[in-house]
């Protein structure tokens, strides 16, 4: 997390707990200012997104984090939803993942397997290598870059049904200009 996305976090974390949400993701990129969210039973819907965006506008407004201008975006993580918690990678372990590390394990710093969940402090990842043999990796969360689920059939059938019209929605009212 950079020194802006740490700012923000701490704005903006007491304002999502007291809606009962939890922040999965606060990232600053190409001038997006992207907040992700959940209720603890890991859904979000529409209302939810307009209610922390409105929330959150006048403390940011204020506070003035970000000294460029920027867009804010505020959504649910999604089907294929990064793992930023060590609670994402338990709630979510048999599903394919992808895993990007800071620093290399071995030579190498992209995983992708079958999460098996969380030990201590490591992500536990099976991964099927190209001749058919499965092995287990350790991947500490600290040095974790990015982590994400891959979207594949299985996944799909976990997944809320979304209904066509309040997606529409999210994506009208998801972004909010900031200058």
């Amino acid at each position: 997390m950079n020194g802006v996305e740490a700012r923000v976090t701490k704005l903006i974390e007491p304002l999502a707990e007291s809606l009962g949400l939890e922040l999965v993701r606060v990232r600053f990129k190409g001038g997006v200012l992207q907040i992700m969210a959940e209720r603890p039973d890991g859904t979000m819907r529409i209302e939810d997104c307009t209610k922390l965006s409105k929330t959150i506008e006048p403390v940011l407004d204020e506070a003035d984090p970000i000294a460029e201008g920027y867009s804010l975006e505020v959504s649910s993580p999604g089907i294929d939803r990064p793992l930023t918690r060590p609670k994402d990678f338990s709630n979510w372990a048999g599903h394919e993942t992808k895993i990007e590390m800071r620093l290399p394990i071995d030579g190498r710093k992209r995983f992708r397997g079958v999460l098996k969940g969380v030990r201590e402090e490591d992500a536990i990842l099976q991964m099927t290598e190209k001749d058919g043999r499965t092995q287990t990796v350790l991947l500490p969360l600290t040095d974790i870059a990015e982590a994400k689920l891959v979207l594949t059939d299985e996944l799909l059938k976990k997944a809320p049904e979304v209904n066509a019209e309040e997606f529409d929605e999210i994506e009208e009212e998801g972004l909010g200009n900031r200058d």
